[in-house]
């Protein structure tokens, strides 16, 4: 299929790296953290008693979904709080998840495909996650990046994909959203009038018969060979 490009807006977690590691290793790391600085809370909250208070902050509070930062601080003050541990130690614990957070280990192919598209069109990072593209060390491949939480709702609200085209100045036809969420992304962007790439890296099959991804490759790689020969 060929179709003008003049944007490229991506997703983050689990299409440039996948995030399960990242979220088993912050649960390490934060636990390691709290035995050497609040023990009270490491003793009151071991990994799956934090894990369950993180569930159930994200669940009583369905308005900050957008804010994936903020819910991790009020898990992290909770906590705090409920082990009666020194509450002047929140930043520090946020730093603590925050750094490992964006310790990232990316797929094989994603830096390199990520320069080549970079090299082609603007590429807009577009996440409802947290990740910071300098501490990942991938800034300089991005025009700008728009987190959900700085938009104030997340994919697939067609409020942030356009957000992201009218600060691109570009139609909504003319931008491509790459992800590999089946509804966030590719279902999202679709329904928001742009252009959408399904990145399938685990062979799954597509479920919407009312729209279907322009593209559908299961790398990045893929995808920028196409625009190369586009």
């Amino acid at each position: 299929m060929r179709f003008p490009v003049r944007a490229i807006t991506l997703d983050l977690d689990d299409t440039l790296w996948p995030f399960a590691p990242i979220g088993a290793r912050i649960e390490r790391v934060l636990d390691d953290w709290m035995r050497t600085h609040s023990p009270a809370t490491a003793t009151m909250f071991p990994i799956e008693a934090m894990r369950a208070l993180r569930e159930r902050v994200w669940r009583d509070h369905p308005h900050l979904a957008h804010d994936l930062s903020a819910l991790r601080r009020m898990t992290l003050e909770i906590a705090l709080r409920e082990s009666e541990g020194d509450m002047t130690l929140l930043d520090a614990a946020y730093e603590a998840f925050y750094a490992e957070r964006n310790r990232v280990e990316f797929y094989p192919d994603a830096l390199d495909a990520l320069e080549r598209i970079a090299a082609q069109v603007p590429v807009v990072a577009l996440s409802n996650g947290n990740a910071d593209l300098a501490r990942c060390g991938i800034d300089r491949h991005f025009a700008f990046q728009l987190h959900a939480r700085e938009h104030g709702a997340a994919k697939p609200e067609p409020s942030i994909f356009l957000a992201a085209c009218e600060r691109l100045r570009c139609e909504p036809n003319e931008v491509l959203h790459v992800g590999d969420h089946v509804d966030a992304d590719v279902r999202g962007a679709a329904l928001a009038g742009l252009r959408s790439c399904w990145i399938n890296r685990v062979q799954a099959t597509w479920p919407h018969d009312d729209v279907a991804p322009d593209l559908h490759f299961d790398t990045l790689a893929a995808l920028a060979d196409w625009l190369e020969r586009r």
